[in-house]
């Protein structure tokens, strides 16, 4: 009787968990109107708003160059370029200086700290940012040069305290995790962040954000030892009542690329889901006026308790109705959210067709099959990601694993679209 009720709660919880969350996956997809006003409006052509871009390098030679140089192509008049480089990483220095000497809108600060992380790089260069606004882009990021007037025209337009932009990793056709991996940020930034931006709660994504200076001057910048920096900015922000504005339009993107290996993107995930848990536990979120705005941030910041959890609970919960001598009615209930499983594959197919028609990429049946068949080991690895990040944060561990770029997605740009994908 108790394996019953434990097999029928369990698998209830879980399909439930997973209705809410590919509910508010389709968040911008629910009707037309919603879709158009997720978009940036046009620019009126005014220019009110000067940026303090702050571009956090470490051992990133490789990219930072052509990141730079992206940056310098905007339209926008009147911006600068901070470069964060560490005093021990003389390569990347090198790159940085080398762009300063050639463009004086390239200003370079070094980060002294020995423990070294992007939060710390960043409040190194926060008392250096002249502009009224700062912007926080990554070493590999590809910019386009239109993005800043369109951020500009935002901030004038809705009086917003934060512009969140849209970040997309483009290079999906170089593994099977990378094409999952680039539909989940599709998903995410198209149409979750609207969501949580309605809601007045929102978890900041790590770049293309841009902030009004006063606005993180008063909130002391980053919080130097979290690991999901951007998140917790997010929280503290959302808790403060400042106004967050989200627009994501496929022409705007800062395109990136995927972790260049399995083991990148799960120390990755493992890094940005152990933050959630340490803004959790620092409670910002509990000032958030209302219920539903505090019961959605307990939700979304225990994301890696939930994946930790169903990583477990899912193959034990198989096995015992699959074993174990229970009601058929029972049986039945266990397998419930496959049937949410294969809504969302569904959701997923039509969400691949719907990438490949914004990017003007050719999406091949073959890419079809791989995100179908990829799903259940990308669950694992995410609820493995999950589990190890619990375990981190128990033992206290918090040292900060680096994602390493190789410029995937600037490859790709090289050659045509049809070479790529052949």
């Amino acid at each position: 009787m108790l394996t019953s009720v434990f097999i029928s709660v369990v698998s209830l919880a879980l399909f439930w968990m997973a209705a809410f969350t590919l509910w508010w996956q389709m968040h911008a997809w629910r009707t037309p109107e919603v879709l158009a006003s997720t978009r940036f409006s046009s620019p009126d052509g005014g220019e009110h708003r000067s940026f303090s871009l702050l571009l956090p390098a470490r051992h990133e030679q490789a990219v930072l160059d052509h990141t730079i140089q992206r940056l310098l192509e905007s339209s926008h008049t009147d911006f600068e370029i901070i470069v964060i480089v560490g005093h021990d990483d003389p390569e990347t220095a090198a790159v940085a200086e080398a762009a300063a000497a050639r463009d004086p809108r390239v200003r370079v600060v070094v980060d002294t700290h020995e423990k070294k992380n992007k939060p710390k790089a960043m409040n190194t260069a926060l008392p250096h940012c002249r502009g009224d606004v700062v912007g926080v882009f990554d070493a590999e990021d590809q910019v386009h040069p239109e993005l800043l007037a369109h951020v500009d025209h935002a901030f004038r337009s809705t009086g917003a305290d934060v512009v969140q932009g849209g970040v997309q990793l483009i290079n999906f056709h170089s593994s099977w995790y990378s094409l999952r991996n680039c539909l989940e940020y599709f998903f995410w930034f198209r149409s979750r962040l609207h969501l949580h931006a309605q809601k007045g709660f929102i978890p900041l994504g790590g770049n293309t954000v841009f902030v009004r200076t006063d606005v993180l001057r008063a909130a002391d910048g980053w919080d130097p030892d979290c690991l999901a920096e951007d998140c917790d900015l997010g929280v503290r922000l959302s808790s403060a009542g400042k106004r967050v504005v989200v627009a994501y339009d496929s022409d705007m993107v800062t395109r990136e690329e995927t972790p260049g290996s399995l083991m990148s993107l799960l120390k990755q995930r493992t890094r940005w889901n152990q933050g959630f848990l340490q803004v959790y536990r620092k409670k910002d979120w509990r000032q958030l006026p209302t219920f539903g705005q505090r019961m959605l941030a307990r939700y979304t910041l225990m994301t890696p308790f939930l994946q930790a959890f169903t990583g477990v609970i899912i193959p034990l919960n198989v096995a015992i109705a699959l074993f174990l001598d229970v009601p058929v009615g029972i049986a039945f209930v266990t397998f419930l959210p496959a049937v949410t499983a294969l809504v969302t594959f569904v959701f997923e197919v039509v969400g691949l067709h719907d990438f490949g028609k914004q990017y003007g990429l050719r999406v091949r049946f073959t890419h079809y099959l791989k995100l179908v068949a990829g799903g259940p080991f990308y669950q694992v690895l995410l609820a493995g990601a999950a589990i190890r990040a619990v375990w981190r944060e128990h033992r206290g561990r918090n040292d900060w694993e680096l994602t390493t770029h190789v410029g995937a997605h600037l490859a790709a740009d090289d050659v045509t679209r049809e070479d790529v994908l052949a």
